[in-house]
């Protein structure tokens, strides 16, 4: 069993009170944050802030609750154009002493994504890096960017695009036509 801590915000498990939840305030420096954020890939990172706590939850397991605010700026997935997001997440997780790893490789993923097989030490800043890798837009857009449509054809060849290549696009047009040609 490691004697030395993952990193200086984790707990050991056998030093948490049993009766009475411990808090924790995570508030990271600006040299912290600018390496968080060229690992996350972000352009920029501020505001960010983890606050909550870890309580027993039954006879042998915990559970930590917080709430994760950040602000990230990211290039726009269209036009690249700096987006500046606001985060404020709940977090949760359950760590269970007799948690059961999956092993089969074609095994479903559990539905409970926030338990955890409970070890030695508790780590909020560990949780606090994961959520906000996980609340970070995957694709982030600035108001008004759409992506256009590329259309690529050889020659004196007519392109074929979406609404062409939709074989019932046109019957509405052509439904009303009919109707006028009935009317007049």
């Amino acid at each position: 069993m490691s004697q030395t801590p993952p990193s200086t915000s984790a707990l050991r498990v056998s030093g948490l009170a049993q009766n009475a939840p411990t808090p924790f305030s995570m508030q990271p420096d600006s040299q912290k944050m600018a390496g968080l954020a060229q690992e996350l890939e972000l352009s920029g990172l501020r505001k960010l802030r983890f606050e909550g706590q870890i309580a027993a939850h039954g006879a042998t397991d915990w559970l930590l609750t917080g709430m994760l605010g950040a602000t990230v700026t990211q290039p726009c997935a269209v036009t690249l154009v700096p987006v500046t997001t606001r985060i404020d997440t709940e977090v949760r997780r359950l760590y269970i002493r007799d948690y059961e790893e999956i092993d089969a490789p074609e095994a479903e993923m559990p539905e409970d994504d926030e338990v955890e097989p409970l070890g030695v030490w508790i780590d909020p800043e560990a949780v606090m890096v994961e959520a906000l890798s996980l609340a970070v837009p995957d694709f982030p857009r600035a108001d008004g960017a759409e992506l256009g449509q590329m259309v690529l054809t050889e020659p004196g060849v007519a392109p074929l695009t979406d609404e062409a290549a939709k074989p019932f696009a046109g019957l509405s047009d052509l439904k009303a036509k009919l109707e006028r040609d009935e009317d007049g």
